[in-house]
């Protein structure tokens, strides 16, 4: 356990050196900075006035706007009854990986849902919607808006030697959550409106994720009704995921560190928050 906790001691000293905090840079690295002082050693860093020209600064943050520029557009939008979309829910007493109910909806429709659909809404609306759609969505979903950012970040493209693989969209609100989970990309993910709140982990942690597999499931949720079901995929088909919530309610509190504890009595994560105007490297 030893030499563990060594490791868990120098990889924190060579991504976050005597701070606790991720590194901040007041404006853009050259890319020969970039590549040299973080993307090598895997280190992450904010970068503020980097994306200060793009208009989606100013002209995002009116509904009015938006809903203009892509009233003809329909776009997915995804339901979970607590904001919790791709993590670990129990289903007949044991832990499935649940994936959100997914429906193509006008634009203008999703984004009156995500302000309004929450769980202490005064509508009515027993979800919490989210527009969290992968794969390029930016560029496909959404591409009415794509005058207002640049299509990519220059001196992250040369540091990288690529553009981006993917751009994506996603639009939520004080509910919608992430899960715990590793990305096997390069990502750079900018803030428009509001703020975005990080825990962060170094890749030598994986062991303390507790990465196990788990069933797929779907939410399926009745407008009818009102009502979500959660359905096992047929055929089975597992997910490996990490089976730690690093906020557990003080009633399971004490039963979760006593089945993670390489997580819970280890060194904490990195929190970063990312407001409106920033960049995170990650």
């Amino acid at each position: 356990m030893k030499e563990i906790e060594a490791l868990w001691s120098e990889v924190r000293d060579l991504s976050l050196g005597n701070s606790s905090r991720v590194e901040r840079l007041e404006s853009p690295p050259t890319p020969l900075q970039f590549l040299r002082d973080f993307v090598s050693p895997n280190k992450p860093c904010l970068i503020s006035n980097a994306i200060n020209h793009w208009p989606a600064l100013s002209s995002w943050t009116h509904h009015s706007y938006l809903t203009r520029l892509l009233s003809s557009s329909s776009v997915s939008l995804h339901l979970t009854p607590n904001g919790r979309a791709d993590a670990l829910v129990v289903h007949h007493a044991s832990l499935c990986f649940a994936s959100a109910h997914v429906e193509r909806v006008p634009f203008p429709e999703a984004l009156s849902l995500i302000s309004s659909g929450s769980r202490d809404s005064p509508s009515n609306l027993r979800f919490v919607a989210y527009a969290q759609q992968q794969n390029d969505c930016f560029r496909s979903e959404y591409s009415a808006l794509a005058a207002d950012c640049d299509p990519h970040i220059p001196w992250a493209t040369h540091a990288l030697g690529c553009v981006p693989e993917a751009v994506n969209l996603w639009i939520g609100n004080q509910y919608s959550q992430t899960s715990f989970h590793k990305d096997h990309y390069e990502n750079l993910y900018a803030v428009v409106t509001g703020e975005k709140h990080f825990l962060l982990l170094p890749p030598t942690d994986v062991h303390r994720m507790y990465i196990r597999d788990y069933p797929a499931a779907n939410y399926r949720y009745s407008w009818d009704t009102g009502e979500f079901s959660l359905e096992l995929e047929k055929p089975t088909r597992h997910v490996p995921w990490c089976s730690v919530n690093p906020y557990p309610s003080p009633e399971n509190k004490e039963a979760e560190m006593s089945k993670f504890p390489l997580y819970f009595n280890g060194p904490e994560p990195v929190q970063c928050t990312v407001k409106a105007g920033e960049i995170l490297y990650l």
